[in-house]
């Protein structure tokens, strides 16, 4: 088997992509964390110089034996994966999720989404983020965890909550608004929801959503022990996203299950980008406070990723002995 590194700085939405990836490649990775130090965080991933002295002492150890494949995102894995592809001889393939801000020739292979804009040979244009959403997965899922929620009435809506980034506010305000709306779902025509909120959605806003649905049939997730996530995805009849997430509003479309996004304080070019298209390819709606079932094949980005990465690891020639660096 192909040895795989995932490099990240270990934000959950970064390295769940690169999982997803390798695992669709049927790999086993490594998972390594890296931070840079002040200084290169403040100039990377324009100057790279430095070596392993880029990387803070809590870094994951970048050294030999090498990977055959690195799958690498977010802005402080750049210097990493160019660091390792250079230290290998060029025998690692190096793949980065998202737009890594420096010229494409860079590296073997990038995946970016479409509302980045970025173009090359090299560059593969998703729709949305990449994920670990499955069928497989779903149908693992909901099996375990179908029994938890079998006293609740049907349908099932399930809520997946973000939370306040540089680009969107979730305050109490907002989670009030939407458990006001989820609370008219679950009461007419009736059903229970599901709720599982983020480590960015706060235990204010948390409160103020507990608050809002009291009365009405739900579960939420306490972020204790394992997060029921992909059981809610599997189990949902219908599912509600706030807007600020890319990242779980890709893996909710790749349900086929109806999706409504709760539309939040803010917005971004990028960000209007990305749901626009989404709404005009029928896959999502604005949440109003009311549902109804719709159907459009699910968003999957994975299957032409996957071809174009099998088709650079069978077009890569070993490279000889000597041109492989073990100097760490």
């Amino acid at each position: 088997m192909l040895s795989c590194w995932v490099v990240t700085d270990g934000k959950a939405g970064m390295e769940s992509q690169c999982l997803g990836l390798a695992e669709a490649l049927g790999l086993e990775p490594v998972v390594k964390r890296v931070t840079l130090r002040k200084f290169w965080r403040a100039v990377t991933p324009y100057v790279r110089f430095g070596g392993r002295a880029q990387f803070a002492a809590h870094s994951d150890a970048l050294a030999p034996p090498w990977p055959d494949i690195l799958i690498a995102s977010g802005r402080q894995s750049v210097a990493a994966a160019l660091w390792v592809k250079k230290r290998s001889g060029g025998r690692a393939i190096a793949v980065q999720v998202q737009n890594p801000g420096i010229a494409w020739r860079q590296f073997d292979l990038i995946i970016a989404p479409e509302h980045d804009s970025l173009t090359g040979p090299n560059v593969i244009s998703t729709r949305g983020a990449l994920h670990r959403v499955t069928p497989a997965t779903l149908a693992r899922s909901g099996a375990r965890w179908s029994a938890r929620f079998s006293h609740l009435p049907r349908p099932y809506i399930a809520v997946l909550i973000g939370g306040t980034n540089p680009v969107y506010r979730l305050g109490t305000e907002e989670a009030s608004g939407l458990a006001a709306k989820l609370r008219a779902c679950a009461t007419n025509p009736g059903g229970s929801l599901l709720i599982t909120p983020s480590r960015r959605t706060g235990r204010d806003a948390i409160a103020a959503l507990a608050a809002g649905v009291r009365d009405v049939p739900f579960f939420l997730w306490d972020m204790q022990g394992e997060n029921p996530y992909f059981a809610l995805l599997a189990l949902a009849d219908y599912i509600v996203v706030t807007c600020d997430s890319v990242n779980m509003i890709s893996e909710a479309a790749g349900t086929g299950k109806p999706v409504y996004v709760e539309m939040l304080p803010g917005g971004s070019e990028k960000s209007s980008g990305f749901l626009d298209r989404l709404r005009e390819d029928g896959i999502i709606r604005n949440f109003s406070g009311a549902l109804a079932p719709y159907r459009y094949p699910p968003l999957d980005d994975m299957t032409r990723v996957v071809e174009r990465v099998r088709s650079l690891i069978g077009a890569r020639k070993p490279p000889d002995a000597d041109s492989v660096s073990t100097v760490s």
